[in-house]
């Protein structure tokens, strides 16, 4: 155990928590938030109540950052107990392993960090049922659903190499749909495309860990693409999501932005010629690497990119 961390401290928390990975929350929220702003729903007039767009779109922020900080608990305590972080780990160093945390301690944190997620949920809900076709059930059901699926994934389903369509799903559909629906009460083409732009996105830093975890996987029966398919695989799986991402960008851009005024014009050609690059270039760093802790740098470019891109194009269709 580090002497430097006391068990069950603050510091102790914080590192459980991993806020590096709060990106992935953050960019289904600021994406769907950026298209809802685009077709006027942060207009004061709407819903009839001054700053209640923000105030919800605030919720679904922090209620998809809790989710995740959950998730990132769940999986280190189930990991310890299961016994699959070895010495041999490549990844960043766990809580419980570690001994940072206490596992008893740890799941206390979990059902804190799932209350104040539900508590933060609710509240969304109670501030807009009136508004909303079925009073806000629909936004109840599909918050009991990410909580059951939290710990789905991260004890079971991601064993099973599901990991990446979860991801697609709960990183995609679930948070960008949700909150375009919450501030619009309407899910159109838009959104979908958006859902896919954020899902495929996020699913890049899930496909470096699995990358770099595939011989400790391997061992640990945990069976993702890399483990499934191979490194070759894996490698040119990582490359492909940035295409694929861009594609879609292109896409819902020529639908929404493409005719707009010069401004949008000018972030839209950044946003086409710095992700791709950026991406390319972490793919070849990534390629060379090939094996080790070294990945972990890959894993923190990898979300610098998806940021930067979520963040232009975010850009893009508010000034339109």
């Amino acid at each position: 155990m580090n002497n430097e961390i006391k068990v069950n401290s603050m510091k102790a928390w914080l590192l459980a928590a991993r806020p590096k990975t709060l990106t992935g929350a953050m960019i289904p929220v600021m994406l769907a938030g950026a298209m809802a702003y685009r077709v006027g729903a942060f207009d004061e007039t709407s819903f009839g109540t001054p700053g209640l767009h923000l105030f919800l779109w605030l919720c679904c922020a922090l209620f998809a950052c809790l989710m995740q900080v959950a998730a990132n608990m769940i999986n280190d305590l189930y990991d310890f107990r299961k016994g699959t972080d070895r010495e041999d780990r490549l990844g960043p160093e766990r809580a419980c392993a570690q001994g940072w945390i206490t596992p008893e301690a740890m799941r206390k944190g979990i059902v804190c960090v799932l209350v104040a997620a539900c508590i933060v949920g609710l509240a969304a809900v109670y501030r807009s049922y009136e508004f909303l076709p079925w009073k806000g059930v629909e936004f109840v059901l599909l918050g009991l659903i990410c909580v059951v699926f939290a710990f789905l994934y991260t004890t079971r389903l991601s064993y099973m190499g599901w990991g990446d369509l979860l991801v697609l799903i709960f990183f995609g559909f679930v948070p960008v749909c949700g909150t375009y629906y919450l501030q619009t009460l309407y899910i159109g083409t838009n959104a979908i495309l958006l859902s896919l732009i954020a899902g495929i996105a996020i699913d890049a830093p899930l496909m470096i860990n699995n990358y770099r975890d595939r011989d400790q996987d391997r061992i640990s029966g945990k069976r993702t693409i890399v483990v499934r398919f191979g490194e070759k695989c894996g490698r040119y799986a990582y490359l492909l999501i940035g295409v694929i991402v861009m594609a879609l960008v292109f896409w819902l851009c020529w639908r929404t932005i493409m005719f707009d005024g010069r401004p949008v014009r000018f972030v839209f050609l950044a946003l086409q010629l710095i992700y791709p690059v950026m991406h390319f270039m972490t793919w070849r760093k990534m390629v060379k690497i090939f094996s080790g802790r070294a990945l972990n740098g890959i894993l923190g470019e990898t979300s610098r990119n998806m940021f930067l891109m979520a963040a232009f194009l975010s850009l893009a269709l508010m000034l339109g």
